[in-house]
């Protein structure tokens, strides 16, 4: 398959509503500056990396954060801004829609609007919802929405409920620790059990999951709570997708690939709040690397996202 090809799945959007309303109140992504945006930089990255689509999210804090009495409000406002762009280029762009955890009821709403009238591909959950984790009890209305309707459910991390490691950026650290630690916490609560039919993608390689899997599976199988199925532990962390954004390095490609299901990898970038410098840096050892099986290498450029994504998927046949 030829690169240009490829469906970026962890592709960042910054509707201006969104960027005012974090600057209002004095807020960034977890020590990140807000870069600037548009449709055309983003469409030019696109093509410098051959980029076919990206599918567009708002990134960390979302829009339940410090300051913000109205995140039903700013969710519409964002949702409504990147279905525009998406209407605009739909051959270039996908969008996750925002949700307002963790107001469960104003999240299903927003869902429902968003993947019923505004056409999303999906929706973006942050790893931890003003510190509830997204196995908590409470969120179970959205999952079971989600699982109804088999929508693809991107998580991307935030700033856990602790300080910053001092002297970093959430990004740098942080989020990889939250990341992890959502997945444990949706597996331990039994969500990939109870609604199967949500295809839920990890960012940034899944964190340390792929490493760390099976110490979470044993460990808990025999220390934490003995007697408890580890195979089981481990079917429920092999139920993710996982995205290669910042994590396609000679050292987690590796893990990655030997943990992921088949077809469970996809193609990611973390434009704009990873520069276009960083996202040559991973490009160049996702197309060095040398132990793809036949085939993997594009599964991971653009097939694994068409079969999450059937639209994408006609756009490419000429049928959309």
């Amino acid at each position: 398959m030829n690169s240009v090809d490829r469906i970026d799945v962890h592709q960042h959007i910054v509707p201006p509503v969104w960027a005012a309303a974090l600057a209002a109140r004095g807020q960034n992504s977890g020590g990140w500056a807000i870069p600037g945006w548009s449709a055309g930089s983003a469409i030019a990255m696109m093509d410098r990396h051959g980029i076919s689509t990206g599918v567009l999210s708002v990134t960390a804090p979302g829009v339940h954060f410090d300051g913000n009495d109205d995140p039903r409000a700013l969710a519409r406002a964002v949702n409504e801004y990147s279905a525009e762009v998406v209407k605009d280029r739909p051959d270039r762009f996908g969008h996750f829609a925002s949700v307002p955890l963790p107001d469960v009821d104003a999240a299903v709403a927003e869902a429902t609007y968003a993947l019923d009238t505004l056409g999303a591909d999906g929706v973006v959950l942050m790893s931890n919802a003003r510190a509830r984790y997204l196995g908590d009890p409470g969120f179970a209305p959205l999952w079971a929405e989600l699982d109804r309707r088999r929508a693809v459910v991107f998580v991307h991390p935030a700033q856990p409920p602790m300080p910053r490691l001092p002297g970093t950026p959430a990004p740098l650290a942080d989020y990889v620790f939250d990341t992890t630690r959502t997945a444990l916490n949706l597996v331990l609560a039994g969500v990939p059990d109870r609604y199967p039919g949500a295809r839920v993608v990890l960012s940034h390689g899944g964190g340390f999951l792929p490493y760390a899997a099976y110490r979470f599976a044993g460990l808990t199988a025999t220390v934490v709570d003995p007697g408890r199925d580890a195979e089981q532990i481990l079917r429920g962390l092999k139920w993710f997708y996982f995205d290669t954004a910042l994590s396609a390095s000679p050292s987690a490609l590796p893990a990655l690939l030997a943990f992921a299901a088949p077809g469970h990898v996809l193609y990611g970038s973390d434009w704009p709040f990873a520069p276009k410098d960083a996202g040559a840096y991973y490009n160049r050892f996702l197309e060095s690397y040398p132990d793809f099986l036949p085939g993997q290498a594009d599964a991971i450029a653009r097939h694994s996202a068409e079969a999450l994504f059937p639209r994408l998927a006609s756009i490419a046949t000429g049928a959309g």
